[in-house]
């Protein structure tokens, strides 16, 4: 973890004049120099020549190094080219050279601080001093002394210096920090919350559950700075033209001096093709996107999955937390015995609000918005897996699985045992209610889909995704019915975690990359299995950080669309990148062999035209600095 103390460390003098500032401002001011006749000729050597030397320095330095790691780069050609005009005592020719390398790496530079700027803007929103609430009474601390277990004091317009629970209060607070989004949340009791959201109305006493470096926004800063670090990987397309371009280049520069024997022409032809602006110009547009994605709640691990992404055909979802919002919701509810309503309801809830089960804390919610006053059941009795049972003011109340009023001497024939049917065989759970060994109400419950989910599925289509599967571990029916609110045709259902694992790698092929979303609670063996695993809403939970290689810290299926969006502008500018350069070489070249340029002549050339593909680049870096 990077600590703020060292994001602040570089000094004003390191800050302005390290080697590569310097390096520039010699370099320029020595071809003005040059070029002005403002020196003696004869001085040239005393001046270029050092110059030259220094700044082929880091150049070399870099192709050496990666030449050890068995990894063939651009510096390498760079190298050759300086090590060319250097032998040839072509001192202007390695000044073009190294200006515009130079150049490139201070605008890289430049690029990265600004995504470091980023984390600092995440630090900052760590309080300094928080409130602890301790038995003599509430008193104010440092931040980094709040211990697990700690109640927290929080007020309005304050930061939550910590993971925690919800035990005293209510507010609305702005999440924006972690998940890209501006819109408030409400938070109450038994809520969870964050590290570096801000109370906009009420206020809160939080429990603490994890401090320092376990909490979520510290982790969130380390996995941009990761994703920003890894350049090893930071483009398999360049890498592969790195690899081919080089080679080629090398045996047509030696082919051509064996039939012209002329170095002089062979030294211009390097410095034409000399592609170091394709070295920075593709570097920085991954890097940007990544920084872009970070600012909008996607947290990107490396530039490789980006570019991966927009080759995949094949995207695979989990059911339960990724397309649905993972907790029964009441649909509807079904009259058999004409009573009031609002009196059934009463009953049911009775029963409901004494249990913990998942069918009766949904019914508790759909009767509670009603406005219905609940009273729990005194004498009551739940059986496991079936139901309960209570008497209630002398009524006996029956509450639960169909099967389970049967069992207890309730009749359910005729309409009413086909409507239940129905339901059932529709995909959702029915849960019923007797009074009296009469049956009264049923409830029609399911797990309800997220919003513009089938929308969402359609544009992915669009996008390329020309096989979208849904797995499950819910039964046939169930899946069916998602399935046709989805549009996601196939489906495979009644699935165990290792099932999944099983399917998965079914859908593996080595022509197209498959696409894995999951809620990163119980997918993690599959989003690590997978091209590119996705985590929808991994605010919170460490598995999803850990597993998918990116993650969306807001639980919204649209941000998928937006992912592989911004990985297909991100390719459509590399591969402008890529025509623009190619087409400048092939004028380059035909100007060489038409004796218009020189090596000096051919230098400059290289170094004017080499801001074309970076200026490209800068297209990403503008829409990152807005936050499109």
């Amino acid at each position: 973890m990077v600590k703020e103390k060292k994001l602040n460390s570089r000094s004003f003098l390191s800050k302005y004049f390290d080697f590569d500032n310097i390096l520039l401002v010699l370099l320029g001011f020595s071809l003005i120099g040059y070029y002005l006749k403002l020196l003696p000729e004869s001085w040239a050597f005393y001046t270029l020549a050092p110059l030259s030397f220094a700044g082929a320095i880091p150049v070399v330095w870099s192709a050496i190094l990666a030449i050890k790691n068995k990894h063939i780069t651009v510096d390498l050609l760079a190298s050759i080219a300086l090590v060319f005009s250097l032998l040839s005592k072509e001192w202007v020719s390695a000044i073009f050279i190294n200006l515009m390398l130079t150049s490139a790496r201070i605008f890289l530079t430049y690029t990265e601080a600004r995504a470091r700027k980023n984390i600092e803007s995440l630090l900052k929103l760590k309080p300094v001093k928080t409130k602890v609430k301790t038995k003599n009474g509430i008193v104010e601390v440092f931040a980094e002394q709040i211990k697990v277990g700690d109640i927290v004091v929080i007020d309005l317009g304050e930061r939550i210096p910590v993971d925690g629970i919800v035990v005293g209060g209510g507010a609305s607070l702005d999440q924006s920090s972690l998940t890209g989004e501006s819109l408030p949340v409400t938070k109450a009791v038994g809520d969870e919350v964050f590290s570096s959201t801000l109370v906009v109305a009420g206020n809160l006493l939080v429990e603490t559950k994890k401090v320092g470096s376990e909490t979520t926004l510290e982790k969130i800063i380390e996995l941009v700075e990761k994703s920003q670090a890894n350049k090893a990987s930071i483009s398999t397309l360049a890498d592969k033209f790195a690899t081919v371009y080089i080679s080629v280049v090398l045996v047509g520069s030696i082919v051509l001096y064996l039939f012209l024997r002329d170095p002089s022409l062979v030294l211009s032809v390097l410095l034409v093709v000399c592609a170091d602006d394709i070295a920075v110009a593709v570097p920085m547009a991954f890097l940007m996107a990544i920084g872009y994605g970070a600012r909008r709640g996607v947290i990107i691990k490396g530039a490789n999955y980006l570019e991966a992404i927009s080759h995949a055909k094949v995207l695979i979802v989990d059911k339960t937390g990724t397309l649905t919002v993972g907790q029964m919701q009441v649909e509807k509810i079904v009259s058999f015995d004409g009573e009031p309503e609002n009196v059934s309801l009463s009953l049911a809830g009775s029963l409901a609000v004494v249990s913990d089960h998942p069918v009766a804390k949904a019914i508790v919610r759909f009767i509670s918005k009603k406005g219905i006053k609940i009273n729990p059941a005194d004498d009551f009795k739940e059986i496991q897996g079936k139901g309960s049972i209570a008497e209630e003011k002398g009524v006996e109340i029956l509450f639960g699985k169909p099967s389970f009023l049967v069992e207890s001497g309730v009749s359910i024939i005729g309409a009413n045992l086909e409507k239940i049917s129905e339901l059932e065989t529709g995909g959702f759970n029915v849960t019923v209610l007797a009074i009296n060994k009469k049956l009264s109400l049923a409830f029609v419950l399911a797990d309800a889909l997220k919003p513009q989910i089938k929308e969402t599925i359609e544009k992915l289509k669009k996008d390329g995704l020309t096989n979208v599967v849904m797995l499950t571990g819910d039964n046939e029916k169930i899946a069916e019915r998602v399935s046709e609110q989805t549009g996601i045709v196939n489906f495979h259902a009644n699935l165990l975690p290792a099932d999944k694992i099983k399917y998965l790698k079914k859908y593996l092929n080595k022509n197209y990359k498959v696409i894995m979303v999951g809620d990163g609670i119980n997918d993690a063996a599959a989003l690590s299995l997978s091209d590119i695993g996705i985590a929808m809403g991994g605010i919170g939970y460490d598995v999803a950080i850990e597993s998918a290689d990116i993650v969306l810290m807001k639980d919204d299926f649209k941000k998928i669309h937006e992912v592989i969006k911004l990985s297909r502008y991100v390719q459509k500018v590399v591969i402008q990148n890529f025509w623009i350069w190619g087409i400048v070489n092939a004028v380059g070249l035909v100007l060489v062999f038409t004796k218009i340029l020189h090596p000096t002549s051919a230098a400059a050339f290289n170094f004017i035209t080499d801001f074309l593909p970076l200026l490209n680049s800068s297209r990403i870096f503008g829409l990152y600095l807005k936050g499109k």
